[in-house]
């Protein structure tokens, strides 16, 4: 499962940051709660087996109108260890029509309240007896008073109709499912827990115009006189029932191979062209981690499917990955989000060894799937794009949990959960990704990669709790781990150091002075031990290692030293998660930047010098060179420190805006070429509109020529009136509503059914600002029933609701502000028509506040 949030867009204060949380996926952990003495600690522990279940064999059709599913399900199962009687599903919301044996007429007597199916076999099972269960029903995934979700996975439905009755406009008609975590017994009966796994076989009977996608291989496909087609999947390798998958839809499918395995990418028709540019670098990406890992992938096809209205980010199900429809776009679209792309592949991809193949016993343990997948994007980005993507994408990581953390934490190993969905956290995540980081520095790259080879090798199609991969550790390096298990894994929190520096000029010793200063409390360790490694560096640039390890609170670390060292850098491989403050003098900080080897170097320096006010002039020589710098992320950050009266500022800020190769770095650039206001960059911002550019590109260059040519911008915004780009509209959009004409209305009206997520908030805010400023009465009446039909159209997307409401509350705020309080009293009868019709209650809290 994909948690981060993709490219979450900043979209101001007040009102607009109130928007930004009601959808937003994202973690806030809380400190745990005053332990109670009188009683024991909370814990959840792994499933209990009272029965093996063996194997799922399906048959499944559908009925879109009602939005239910028909299923027959045989379940073969033997008792685990005990003698019984009885046998308890998970069984979620059906109509439960028939339970028997396979073959056998004869219905079973059964229990069932509507999540749990208890039936009686008739007579006592032995472990070493198998038999087959055959139970006919109904799922209901949207007949519920209340549904449940998370900030992780929106929705527990389980089986999603989307555009079931075709009136959602353009929308497709398509089913699919999202089982994590416990929700695939909402569509067919099944132990559903993580630490279950059993073979599968599924028959999905639907029109025949419609594509299928489910785990494993088709083995059938079979047209049926009432223009139905059955297609038949097996799957014969055991895996967790959260992991079973379907999804139905017009696709088109592009295929690919990697050795003689079926690599397939479902997309909608109007992307088939761009399939591999959707999923970049699929085939390397297996034989990539099949050679790193030493263990070839395991199972008989890779699948990628987009689908629409998805709940998450993306789902890791065996053979047949779900993502959402952020992922799909042309290939001047996927130029601003490649890496997001391929990052979330990788990630999607790797669970198919661990979460799949090796799959974490309970949600407590869920960093065993989600920390390795969340690691894998670093692996796949040091491969492919070099160290400086991967630390770079490193440090975003641990900034996440460290902001996730700054209230509190629990252990990473969590078996003190409130809800297992508040396990999908950047606790698991992105903590869980840098201590196998952290690990792996520990330990070497070569025991690293073979400890993961046994892990898998001793644990495959089995589930696992974190001592399972300290042992596959500790055999591979013949060292006890336990040490650092129980800091990282099973303690909570990380430390903060506060770092100073000496020099004995006398002596001729060098030191360096380390305190932990982290609060000791909620199970965070008073002392961390910390092996680092550090750099003693001579004027001349030449560094001499030291290793250390940390064991106290406080500790000085002394070296000698022939001179006073130009920097001494602790953490010189920039692996350990914690909240540092380095205090380094400016000079150290600028040598730092010059002469250390690794991203994360010149950027603490970089970030550092910023904040010097004493500094300036050392900071902006450091930010000049940092214009240059091979690592685009160097680059940006360069452009906000730089002060454009530094000679040689602006030549180079215009050759970043004209050539940089990274989009977003030249976009950066041209937004300051823009604010100069100067015309001799007229002809860069023309480039920056040619169609070979990225949309990011496009954008500020639009903003730039608007200010600077209205009629070179003029003439390109007719151009660019045909993207549906959620930027260029957003750019245009502002452009309008700051120089409203009746000749645009067609542009909002066109854009408006199809901008949603955080685009809606921007697109609705400039179309009430584009209203008003027309002066004409008709028109903003005719606008604000536009935006008042998207407010109540319940089918449509929260951000969609939200956005155009707020859009009618501005409005309302305006012409309260110009006491025209007729307009006020229209307006404001219409936001309390649309609070009383609201059904999402999260929206209708937000509602409260208009």
């Amino acid at each position: 499962m994909q948690w981060d949030t993709l490219g979450k867009p900043e979209i101001g204060e007040g009102e607009e940051e109130i928007a930004e949380n009601i959808l937003m996926d994202g973690a806030e952990v809380m400190p745990e709660s005053t332990p109670n003495l009188d009683s024991l600690a909370p814990y959840n522990s792994s499933h209990t087996f009272e029965h093996d279940l063996i194997h799922t064999k399906i048959d499944i059709s559908f009925d879109w109108a009602k939005k239910r599913a028909n299923g027959k399900a045989i379940l073969t199962l033997r008792p685990w260890f005990y003698p019984t009687d009885k046998v308890t599903l998970d069984a979620k919301n059906f109509d439960i029509l028939n339970v028997s044996f396979e073959n056998n007429p004869q219905k079973l007597n059964y229990d069932y309240n509507g999540e749990n199916l208890t039936i009686q076999l008739g007579r006592t099972y032995t472990r070493t007896e198998e038999f087959k269960l055959a139970i006919t029903y109904v799922a209901k995934p949207d007949e519920r008073d209340a549904f449940g979700g998370s900030e992780a996975i929106t929705s527990d439905k389980g089986l999603f109709f989307i555009n079931a009755d075709g009136s959602e406009g353009d929308k497709p008609r398509q089913i699919w499912t999202q089982g994590e975590t416990e929700n695939s017994s909402r569509w067919f009966p099944t132990v559903d827990k993580p630490n279950e796994r059993c073979t599968q076989e599924i028959s999905i009977t639907v029109e025949d115009k419609y594509k299928t996608l489910s785990n494993g291989v088709m083995v059938s496909s079979k047209k049926n006189a009432d223009g139905t087609r059955t297609d038949s999947y097996k799957m014969d390798k055991p895996h967790a029932p959260y992991l079973f998958m379907m999804a139905i839809g017009e696709f088109a499918v592009v295929k690919d191979k990697w050795r003689n395995i079926d690599v397939e990418y479902y997309v909608e028709p109007k992307y088939e062209a761009y399939a591999r540019d959707i999923f970049p670098y699929t085939p390397e990406m297996l034989e990539f981690f099949s050679t790193k890992l030493n263990y070839p992938y395991a199972w008989p096809k890779f699948a990628q499917v987009v689908v629409r209205d998805y709940v998450s980010g993306a789902m890791e199900n065996t053979t047949a990955v779900i993502f959402g429809e952020f992922m799909n776009g042309t290939k001047r679209e996927l130029m601003d989000i490649h890496m997001n792309n391929e990052r979330i592949v990788a990630h999607e991809m790797f669970h198919q060894w661990f979460g799949d193949l090796v799959t974490t016993e309970s949600w407590a343990n869920l960093t065993l799937n989600e920390g390795f997948a969340n690691y894998s994007e670093y692996l796949w980005m040091e491969h492919k794009h070099g160290r400086d993507e991967a630390d770079h994408h490193l440090m975003n990581e641990q900034q996440g949990y460290l902001l996730s953390a700054a209230g509190g934490g629990h252990p990473l190993i969590h078996y003190a959960y409130a809800n297992r969905e508040d396990m999908f956290d950047a606790h698991s995540y992105n903590k869980g990704g840098a201590v196998l980081h952290m690990l792996r520095q520990e330990v070497g790259d070569e025991a690293f990669f073979a400890a993961l080879n046994r892990y898998l090798k001793r644990n495959e199609y089995t589930d696992v709790e974190a001592h399972e991969l300290r042992m596959a550790f500790e055999d591979v390096t013949g060292r006890d781990l336990n040490g650092f298990f129980n800091q990282w894994y099973f303690g909570a929190g990380h430390p903060n150091l506060e770092i100073s520096y000496a020099w004995d000029e006398a002596a001729k010793k060098a030191s360096v002075s380390i305190a932990q200063t982290q609060s000791p409390e909620n199970n965070v360790a008073n002392v961390f031990e910390l092996p680092l490694a550090v750099d003693i560096y001579d004027a001349s640039g030449k560094a001499v290692r030291q290793n250390i390890r940390m064991v106290k609170r406080n500790q000085t670390f002394v070296f000698d030293a022939p001179t006073k060292p130009a920097l001494i850098n602790v953490d010189a491989e920039k692996t350990l998660l914690c909240v540092k403050n380095d205090q380094h003098t400016a000079e150290e900080w600028a040598f730092m930047f010059r002469r250390a080897p690794k991203f994360r170097d010149r950027m603490e320096a970089l970030e550092s010098l910023a904040t010097d006010k004493n500094a300036e002039k050392l900071t902006q020589e450091i930010a000049l060179v940092a214009l240059q710098d091979k690592f685009w992320a160097i680059r940006r950050k360069a452009l906000e420190v730089i002060d454009i009266s530094t000679p040689g500022a602006m030549a180079a800020i215009a050759a970043i805006a004209e050539k940089d190769p990274k989009p977003e770095v030249r976009a950066a650039a041209l937004g300051i070429l823009a604010e100069t206001g100067d015309k001799q960059y007229i002809e860069i911002f023309k480039k920056g509109l040619g169609e070979d550019q990225a949309f990011s590109v496009v954008g500020a260059a639009l903003g730039g020529i608007s200010k600077l040519d209205p009629a070179a911008a003029a003439a390109a915004t007719q151009t660019l009136q045909k993207e549906d780009n959620p930027e260029i509209v957003a750019k245009l959009a502002e452009i309008y509503a700051g120089a409203p004409d009746r000749a645009n209305i067609g542009f909002f009206e066109q854009k408006m059914p199809k901008i949603d997520f955080m685009g809606a908030f921007t697109f609705f805010d400039q179309y009430q600002q584009f209203l008003r400023g027309l002066g004409d009465a008709a028109l903003l009446d005719k606008g604000v029933a536009n935006m008042k039909a998207v407010s109540l159209d319940q089918k449509t997307s929260q951000w969609r609701r939200f956005g155009a409401t707020k859009g009618i509350a501005d409005l309302r705020n305006y012409f309260r502000e110009q006491n025209e309080t007729a307009k006020v009293d229209a307006l404001q009868k219409i936001i309390e028509e649309i609070k009383e019709k609201e059904t999402d209650e999260t929206l209708k809290l937000y509602y409260s506040m208009f």
